[in-house]
């Protein structure tokens, strides 16, 4: 069978070169005998791997020296409750909520402490990034936290909000890689792999080393600190191996494909083709207000949930899997991440014309 074009919002669609390498190395990786699945987390191979694959994401996003790139695992969701815990120094910190992953973090660190909310956008259904510009923002708050790209809405930060000198937390798992990004401007960034850059299970922590202490909320489990993964170098215990070395082998096909510069632009034109067709057609029409759409994820609807369910029942038929629109908000969503190609956009763009031509 041919491989379908994959929409998922992620787990997600990976480069076919990278699938196509480890395939290869399956059985024996570079001639050690073994898969990467079998090795040791302590053998010197694996420690090239690991060691590589923090050195092209170093190289990717032109980390600085003081900032540590930590590999760990538990999904983006235990990190909801890591951040509070290693961060929340006086217990108070703000949340700007664009969707349902900041709002479930939001809600996570009212467990351990004040959580503030600065900003939402959960009267217009999530559907536009509310202005950061003058947040009244508290002299004793410890961070300000968003999701900088909402997956399930396909909204967007153009712009970083104005935190007035205090810590930015983000999660960047839905455009983690996709353009260039300057790490500075962030106290901590994380991102789950699955959505952009590898499999389910790794988790990618950037973090200032002036963050990372001994000086944790008391009911921090060893595992949830972070200076537990600096210290050990993300090999405190058993890492999830094999999902960071898919996640090393993404990492080189981006540098080949040109980095992220060229990944902006790439996703740019992708992004294009989709918006350009929702914005002059007659049954489909995009949710998010323009200057907040992200380039990852586009959400999009007819108006009628008997036609979207039907319209999603014949792209799978087509060949284009995984529009169903989250269950939260349903409608129809292509997740158009880095590894997905243009003539992948293209083939959507064919269909949803030729769908709408039949179903006028």
């Amino acid at each position: 069978m041919a491989r379908v074009y994959n929409f998922s919002a992620g787990p997600a669609v990976l480069p076919e070169e990278v699938l196509k390498e480890a395939a290869a190395e399956m059985m024996d990786y570079q001639g050690c005998g073994m898969s990467v699945m079998e090795m040791s987390h302590r053998s010197k191979v694996y420690d090239k791997i690991i060691k590589d694959a923090e050195a092209d994401l170093r190289d990717l996003l032109n980390i600085p020296d003081n900032y540590k790139v930590l590999f760990v695992q538990g999904g983006a969701s235990l990190i909801f409750a890591s951040v509070p815990m290693n961060l929340m120094k006086n217990k108070k910190a703000g949340y700007i909520i664009t969707g349902q992953w900041a709002k479930k973090a939001y809600q996570e660190a009212k467990i351990y402490g004040e959580a503030v909310e600065l900003a939402s956008s959960a009267d217009e259904t999530f559907s536009y990034i509310p202005d950061c510009s003058d947040l009244d923002i508290a002299d004793d708050l410890d961070y300000v936290y968003i999701c900088e790209n909402n997956t399930i809405y396909g909204t967007k930060f153009a712009e970083l909000p104005n935190t007035k000198g205090k810590i930015l937390v983000s999660d960047v798992s839905s455009c983690f890689l996709s353009e260039p990004i300057d790490v500075t401007k962030y106290g901590m960034l994380y991102a789950g792999v699955q959505k952009n850059v590898g499999p389910s299970g790794v988790q990618v922590i950037i973090i200032r080393e002036d963050l990372i202490t001994d000086d944790v909320l008391p009911c921090t489990p060893t595992m949830m600190k972070f200076k537990t993964h600096s210290d050990n170098d993300s090999l405190y215990n058993t890492p999830p191996c094999y999902g960071i070395y898919i996640c090393g082998k993404v990492f080189k096909w981006l540098k080949n494909m040109g980095g992220l510069e060229a990944m902006k632009k790439y996703n740019e034109e992708k992004a294009a083709i989709l918006y350009d067709f929702l914005d002059q057609s007659e049954l489909f029409k995009g949710t998010v207000r323009k200057e907040d759409r992200s380039l990852m994820n586009v959400p999009f609807i007819t108006g009628d949930a008997d036609l979207d369910a039907k319209f999603v029942k014949e792209a799978k038929e087509a060949g284009l899997e995984n529009l169903k629109g989250h269950r939260s908000v349903g409608g129809m969503r292509a997740s158009i991440y880095n590894a997905m190609p243009k003539e992948g956009v293209e083939a959507l763009v064919a269909f949803m014309k030729k769908f709408e031509e039949e179903n006028k």
